[in-house]
């Protein structure tokens, strides 16, 4: 079971509990501290224990062991958690955009995206230096070369940087250029990433599996708040379908549904979720009325000569474009852009 502790719970009270939990001769206690929250897991206590424990000064409620997640869900925080990345702030009322190119391919290439997505009013930059690709004979990114232009280019702009980090190694280098990591919808459920990113103290994007349920997709999250990193803030991405129109299905009720699920921001990405770049500015409209916290938008200065998803990226003027007419939706939701 987890036994869930008032905010601003004392060492003593905590100890409380865990001399409690060896009383009653559990086979283990541990503390897991995320934020101002405090959460002892007791493993191998009967379920009749639970009252025990919901009398001790400093408990606030107690959980029963098979919950899927404990310190992604709303009960846990009654207030939204705000993320703040660079001067983008998620979770607030302002609806952020994050823009840029699916890969860093040139610096003259990622430097007129970063130009048009500041102007637009973004305040972050995206940009793949290692690329996921289905194909392994597909561009795969620049690696570290990629992460040095997106944080010179980024700097020049003063946009903050979000990028991909596809395996627990890559966590530290990553974290050296990036203000925000990305994990990816291929990599939602591999832990040691999760943990990895988590341990780096850096903000966290985590993307919805393109064939996860949204409790799958909460008990991820889980696994980088229960390291001690609050600082995630979750994207749908659209999940797989029958229909081969769109290259994804986007889960527009994913957005309202997590928002009463769980206190973590939700932005949604609109180009992988269909892949077609005329349908991403009617998704972008839909995610922000929905309720979205942000959007993360693909941005090219010609998506024709893109080495990769081309075809979803919209062109600068493109965004421009839709930045103005989102901050209308946003205005009339009582929220700015």
């Amino acid at each position: 079971m987890f036994v869930l502790l008032k905010e601003g719970v004392t060492e003593s009270e905590v100890r409380g509990v865990l001399d409690s939990a060896e009383a009653l001769g559990v086979s283990e206690a541990s503390v897991t501290r995320a934020g101002k929250r405090t959460m002892v897991r007791v493993k191998g206590g009967a379920a009749e224990q639970a009252v025990r424990y919901e009398r001790l000064a400093g408990v606030e409620r107690v959980l029963p062991s098979d919950a899927p997640y404990v310190l992604a869900a709303r009960a846990t925080q009654g207030c939204s958690t705000e993320v703040a990345v660079g001067r983008a702030l998620f979770g607030g009322t302002r609806v952020e955009f994050i823009g840029g190119p699916c890969a860093v391919e040139t610096e003259s290439q990622l430097r007129t995206a970063a130009e048009a997505v500041a102007k637009a009013g973004a305040r972050m930059l995206r940009g793949g230096a290692f690329k996921p690709r289905t194909s392994p004979y597909a561009f795969q990114g620049l690696g570290e070369r990629g992460l040095e232009l997106l944080r010179k280019v980024a700097d020049e702009f003063e946009l903050a940087v979000v990028t991909e980090v596809m395996a627990p190694e890559q966590a530290v280098l990553v974290a050296q250029y990036a203000d925000m990591l990305q994990i990816g919808s291929r990599s939602v459920q591999n832990f040691p990433l999760l943990e990895a990113a988590a341990r780096t103290g850096k903000p966290v994007l985590l993307k919805r599996g393109m064939m996860s349920e949204l409790d799958e997709f909460l008990a991820s999250a889980e696994y980088i708040l229960a390291r001690g990193n609050q600082q995630v803030v979750l994207c749908e991405r659209g999940v797989r379908s029958f229909d081969k129109h769109t290259r994804n299905l986007l889960d527009v009720m994913a957005v309202p549904l997590l928002k009463g699920l769980t206190h973590l921001p939700v932005v949604v990405d609109p180009s992988h979720a269909t892949g077609r770049s005329e349908l991403v500015a009617p998704a972008a409209y839909a995610a922000v009325a929905a309720g979205a916290d942000g959007l993360i938008v693909e941005v090219h200065d010609e998506p024709e000569k893109a080495l990769s998803d081309g075809r979803q990226a919209l062109r600068c003027a493109e965004f421009q474009a839709l930045v103005q007419t989102a901050r209308a939706i946003a205005t009339a939701i009582g929220r700015c852009v």
